[in-house]
């Protein structure tokens, strides 16, 4: 396995596959950089370097007590990318990955980045305030803690219908991408999964977005029931300088069907551009 160790002592999982200009991906919640692997194989496979990696508390890395803050997610991605002395990197983010994709370009700068990729992305802010009417009411992420310290094996497999929209009618059930997404979610620790609960909820990303100064694509499902449209993408396009939005009518919050294949080709044309 290939880990790197934080300056704060954290063990961090990453896969590196192929060559070429890097394609690094941060993975939404609760899951890992498994949920990646489709489009991790496709760029690789495509004359690129993909590199994803466990966000500290999930998956493979490390479940340190302290630092499940979106600040650290950001420094953590930091590190990762100047460890491996990446360059001219597309960063990759999906939901709570979108806001760490975010966050670390606010606190970092784009010294390194070439392009960024926004699916489904919490940024600017999830929480409904007075300022942000259009967003989820406080009450939905009790709800998610409370699902989570109860009992968060059924709570995980309870998300999974409306995370991939297969509680829609007419929809497509996979039993095995739902098993895959609890699997995921099962690896992430107690303390991290509750603690990031308040990170994608909460924080505001509007002057992160306003640091981007790179292509970007805010690519979005419009029928995302975990990420609203209204509160993330739409305005996340008017934010960012150079932003291109992509909408899929009817599609959800997590990667699935045609939703996936549509995403795809729309990732390796941007990477491509």
């Amino acid at each position: 396995m290939a880990t790197f160790t934080t300056s704060d002592g954290t063990g961090i999982f990453y896969k590196d596959w192929g060559t070429g200009q890097p394609v690094v991906f941060s993975h939404g919640w609760p899951l890992n950089a498994d949920a990646w692997d489709g489009q991790a194989r496709l760029v690789a496979d495509n004359g690129f370097r993909a590199v994803a990696h466990d966000r500290r508390g999930h998956g493979r890395s490390d479940q340190p007590w302290q630092g499940n803050h979106m600040d650290q997610y950001a420094d953590d991605l930091a590190e990762l990318i100047e460890g491996l002395n990446l360059d001219n990197v597309i960063l990759v983010g999906h939901s709570t990955g979108g806001g760490e994709v975010t966050r670390y370009i606010g606190r970092h700068g784009t010294r390194r980045v070439a392009k960024v990729v926004l699916l489904g992305a919490v940024p600017p802010l999830m929480l409904k305030t007075a300022d942000n009417p259009e967003g989820t009411p406080r009450e939905v992420f009790d709800g998610i803690r409370a699902g989570v310290e109860a009992d968060r094996s059924q709570f995980y497999w309870d998300l999974s219908e409306s995370f991939y929209g297969f509680n829609r009618p007419g929809a497509t059930v996979s039993e095995g991408l739902r098993r895959s997404f609890w699997l995921w979610s099962m690896q992430v620790g107690l303390k991290a999964a509750y603690d990031c609960v308040e990170q994608f909820s909460e924080q505001d990303f509007t002057e992160d977005l306003r640091s981007i100064d790179v292509p970007t694509l805010v690519a979005h499902g419009e029928d995302d029931q975990i990420v609203p449209i209204g509160a993330a993408a739409l305005k996340t396009a008017q934010i960012v300088k150079d932003a291109t939005l992509k909408t899929y009518p009817g599609a959800p919050h997590g990667l699935v069907g045609e939703f996936e294949k549509a995403f795809d080709a729309d990732l390796l044309a941007f990477v491509k551009s």
